[in-house]
């Protein structure tokens, strides 16, 4: 087990390329990124109803939010066979979010839905409830064509609508986590035993926690040093709950 408390952008170029199985993760949806009078805009931490972060804003411009992401999935692409990347369709991340598609539709396998069972209310109106999430497989060395070169499914078995409910933490300020029960999904279906298993944003561990009960090896990256202290335990101890 590998954890790095840093930005993924420094961590990830650092991995050897091709020597990682399977990336699981879901990054920041840049929830605090609005729109006011027709144009994007950010609101203040005590105002808005997401406080996920305590040292990072979550409220990047769409166009820093684009290149973000892109260079982040650029890298993951060099050191990975497969990444399953969970992310939601808000109003931070929309258009951002539909041109990497389209920038990487080669190398987008498939997409999964996550169902959570129910949305929370939308905070304007006209505007959807969102009761599902996104999440897109990318292969590094993708042929044409849906079928994976590496999976652990047989014919029919696999659905790509999965419904999962979500997690309540006990942690201040972090609401809802990424369920075990979706890592642990992933990673079964995706890995094998002793593979190595990337997540560049950590968030509390659950990529990490499902390796440990799936016998998998597992590198972690996290920014947030409050997150990175619970995931380092909770990942330690798995037999401690902390959901």
């Amino acid at each position: 087990m590998q954890l790095f408390n840093d930005d993924c952008l420094k961590i990830l170029p650092t991995i050897p390329e091709n020597s990682v199985n399977l990336i699981v993760t879901s990054p920041p949806y840049n929830m605090r990124t609005r729109v006011t009078n027709g144009k994007y805009t950010t609101r203040e931490n005590s105002k808005h109803f997401s406080k996920k972060y305590k040292n990072f804003n979550d409220a990047l411009s769409i166009d820093n939010y684009y290149n973000f992401h892109k260079k982040v999935i650029n890298e993951m692409l060099k050191i990975s066979k497969i990444i399953f990347y969970n992310i939601q369709i808000v109003t931070g991340s929309k258009e951002a979010l539909f041109k990497i598609i389209g920038d990487f539709n080669i190398n987008i396998k498939d997409l999964i839905i996550w169902d959570k069972g129910h949305g929370q209310p939308a905070m304007h109106s006209g505007v959807l409830n969102k009761a599902t999430e996104l999440i897109i497989l990318f292969e590094s060395n993708a042929k044409a064509g849906r079928c994976f070169n590496t999976y652990n499914f047989n014919r029919g078995e696999l659905n790509d609508i999965w419904r999962i409910p979500r997690e309540r933490s006990k942690i201040k300020g972090h609401s809802a986590v990424f369920p075990l029960a979706l890592a642990t999904k992933a990673i079964e279906n995706f890995s094998k035993k002793n593979d190595i298993v990337l997540d560049p944003f950590m968030g509390t561990g659950t990529t990490g926690v499902a390796c440990k009960n799936l016998n998998r090896k597992f590198i972690g990256i996290e920014l947030d040093k409050d997150y990175f202290d619970v995931a380092k335990n909770r990942i330690e101890s798995t037999n401690q709950t902390l959901f």
